[in-house]
């Protein structure tokens, strides 16, 4: 479903200053690097939007969109990904424009949507790299 994962996702993640991890992490680490980077930014983006904090709430939403845009999105791969990969895009455009709505409208309500959205994927995706490391490779006998 991802293609050239390491390369993008690490560039992308670079580029939105998320600073630690990243040299030595497997493609599927980014991933969730890029999931936790995203909810800390929306999250902080709610709580500026609340406290009336136009800055913050714009260079938050702002991050957030890159995330999506450059990091997961980009690190999808459409061709081999098969109905997931087009799903994923569609959620991450869908999150894109709502994001964009709630920097423009001061809406928390729409930040908030964003984020039960993502949150399961995040949680999931934790859930799989925790499942992959038990479960013992044939080559090694140890998880992966």
């Amino acid at each position: 479903m991802f293609t050239s994962v390491t390369t993008r996702a690490a560039s992308a993640y670079k580029r939105v200053a998320v600073e630690t991890g990243v040299q030595g992490a497997d493609p599927h680490q980014l991933v969730g690097m890029l999931y936790d980077a995203l909810l800390q930014s929306m999250n902080q983006a709610r709580g500026a939007i609340e406290r009336g904090e136009v800055e913050v709430k714009g260079a938050a939403l702002g991050k957030a969109v890159r995330i999506l845009e450059e990091g997961l999105k980009a690190g999808l791969n459409l061709r081999e990904g098969g109905e997931l990969a087009h799903n994923l895009k569609g959620l991450y455009d869908f999150s894109v424009t709502r994001l964009t709505h709630a920097n423009l409208r001061n809406d928390s309500a729409a930040v908030a949507q964003v984020v039960e959205l993502i949150e399961p994927l995040a949680q999931s995706w934790q859930q799989i790299r925790a499942a992959a490391i038990a479960t013992p490779t044939p080559a090694t006998g140890r998880g992966g």
